[in-house]
């Protein structure tokens, strides 16, 4: 009975924090889903033109503060990737054993989260007190490139036997 545990696993699927999500970013997905056959579910609270993939799906949930990530986080297993720049959520994917990847292609891990954490309350902190203004510079080339190449390390990593 034992044997025939893994023949009913799911394999990892991509879930994105869709309504921060740049459209290259999201384009990048897009791709990666018709190229791999990946599921990857967009989870926003408002509606989203996206491509006829069979992959790729929308969740939309209601309006409200964390209510994506709330869902993401609930639904969320251990294996999937989850595409944030939100730091508070990609803390809770990798508690539950998922992996958190920002736009700018910054891979999120057990070892560095704690650090990316303290220095975004930081940083909130200054914000607060005006001593530092403005949000994030815009998403470079590099970032892009950064990203598609932890993606498709990502991919690589889960693609069976041919």
């Amino acid at each position: 009975m034992s044997g025939d545990s893994g023949r009913y696993m799911t394999q990892p699927s991509i879930w994105v924090d869709a309504d921060a999500c740049p459209k290259v970013i999201k384009d990048i997905l897009y791709r990666a889903a018709e190229r791999t056959g990946v599921t990857v579910t967009l989870v926003a609270n408002q509606p989203l033109q996206y491509p006829r993939i069979p992959s790729l799906r929308l969740l939309q949930v209601s309006s409200g503060f964390d209510v994506a990530d709330n869902e993401i986080v609930k639904r969320v297993t251990t294996g999937d990737l989850v595409v944030t720049a939100d730091i508070p959520l990609a803390a809770e994917v990798i508690a539950k054993g998922g992996e958190a990847l920002n736009p700018r292609g910054e891979l999120y891990s057990p070892d560095t989260i704690r650090g990316v954490l303290m220095m975004r309350d930081f940083m909130d902190t200054m914000r607060s007190s005006t001593m530092v203004g403005g949000g994030p510079p815009p998403l470079t080339q590099a970032d892009r490139n950064a990203f598609a190449s932890h993606l498709d390390k990502w991919l690589a990593q889960r693609q069976g036997p041919a």
